[in-house]
C-alpha cells in the first residue's frame, strides 16, 4: 500500500504591479538652432584614452600588456610580415613561374549600349567618349565591345579597338570603323 505524500508548505507571492510605461514626450514644434558653438559630442561617444603602465592600481601597469620578458616585449621587437621564425618562408618555398609585364595598360571597356548617351551625329573617338564619362582616361587603351543593342544610329569610330560582335553590330546599323 502507497504511502499518501505529505504537502509542501509553498509561499504564495505576491502579484508584481505592472508597471506604467513612461511616456514619450511630444516633439517640439520648434527646432533648436544648431551654430558652430552650441555643437556638442554626444554623452558618452568619447572615451579617454587607456594610460599604459602606470601602475598596478591601473589594471595594466607593470608590463602594460605586453607579457613577459623577450623580444616581444621591447620596443620595436615585433617581426615583419611573412617572417616566419628563421624557417624558409612559404613565399620563397614555392616555385616562380611566367613573367607579369609591368607596362601593360588593360583596356577601358565601353560597350555598343552605352553609345546612346553620345550625341547625335558625334564621332567615336576617345575625346568624345572621355566627355560623355564612359572612360576614365583618353590616353589610355579603349576598346567597344557587342553588348547591348546599337540605339539605331550611325556612328563613325575612329581611335578605338572594336571587337568583331561590335564591329558588325555597327556595320548593320550603318555605320563606319576607320
Amino acid at each position: 500500500m502507497a504511502k499518501p505524500k505529505a504537502k509542501t508548505k509553498t509561499r504564495a507571492r505576491p502579484k508584481a504591479k505592472p508597471r506604467a510605461k513612461a511616456r514619450a514626450k511630444a516633439p517640439s514644434s520648434e527646432l533648436p538652432r544648431i551654430t558652430l558653438s552650441s555643437l556638442r559630442r554626444p554623452p558618452g561617444s568619447h572615451r579617454a584614452r587607456i594610460r599604459k603602465g602606470r601602475g598596478p592600481g591601473s589594471g595594466i601597469g607593470k608590463t602594460a600588456g605586453r607579457g613577459g620578458k623577450g623580444q616581444t616585449a621591447r620596443t620595436g621587437g615585433q617581426t615583419r610580415p611573412g617572417f616566419e621564425g628563421g624557417q624558409m618562408p612559404l613565399i620563397r618555398r614555392i616555385p616562380k613561374r611566367g613573367f607579369t609585364n609591368p607596362f601593360k595598360q588593360a583596356a577601358q571597356v565601353v560597350n555598343v549600349r552605352h553609345l546612346g548617351q553620345l550625341a547625335e551625329g558625334a564621332e567615336v573617338t576617345p575625346e568624345t567618349l572621355f566627355g560623355a564619362g564612359l572612360v576614365r582616361r583618353p590616353d589610355h587603351p579603349i576598346k567597344l565591345l557587342g553588348t547591348g543593342e546599337v540605339s539605331g544610329r550611325k556612328f563613325v569610330v575612329k581611335g578605338v579597338a572594336v571587337s568583331a560582335s561590335a564591329k558588325s553590330k555597327i556595320e548593320q546599323a550603318g555605320g563606319t570603323i576607320a
